[in-house]
């Protein structure tokens, strides 16, 4: 495994760039990541197949979803990032594979209630051409960024 390199957002741990990203060809995780960063519902349903299985784990929670619009409506943009939550950048995307599952890891610096925090997310899924049909994620939480 390589050593991750350092980002001025995450204390040392990031790996990609959002542009290193975008000038090779996406995977589904991080045309995910990217969707989500932009609060893109169209682009979130899209990606998750219908039926779906959608789990995560955040501090305090356990998540199921059985469509994709389920987990952006009811999940995703309701609970996790909310209206009043502002996505102000992604700050890594990081992909890759575990055999058979791929992964993908982000992280996005959020705004709420006037204060910014780090949030990552590590997630596991299985695609079928341009859908996600099985996938699992875990949050690290609201991480409060020093002011």
């Amino acid at each position: 495994m390589n050593p991750r390199r350092r980002s001025a957002t995450d204390g040392g741990t990031a790996v990609a760039t959002v542009a290193a990203v975008a000038t090779t060809a996406a995977t589904a995780g991080e045309r995910f990541a990217r969707a989500l960063a932009a609060k893109d519902s169209a682009a979130l349903c899209a990606l998750l197949a219908d039926p779906v299985d959608f789990q995560a784990l955040t501090p305090g929670r356990h998540w199921q979803a059985g469509t994709g619009r389920q987990a952006v409506e009811e999940i995703i943009l309701a609970r996790w990032f909310g209206p009043g939550d502002e996505i102000k950048e992604l700050c890594s995307v990081i992909s890759g594979r575990v055999l058979d599952r791929e992964h993908v890891a982000y992280r996005v610096r959020v705004r709420r209630e006037g204060r910014d925090y780090l949030v990552e997310q590590q997630a596991y899924y299985r695609a079928e051409g341009p859908h996600i049909t099985w996938m699992r994620v875990l949050c690290s939480g609201y991480q409060p960024l020093p002011e």
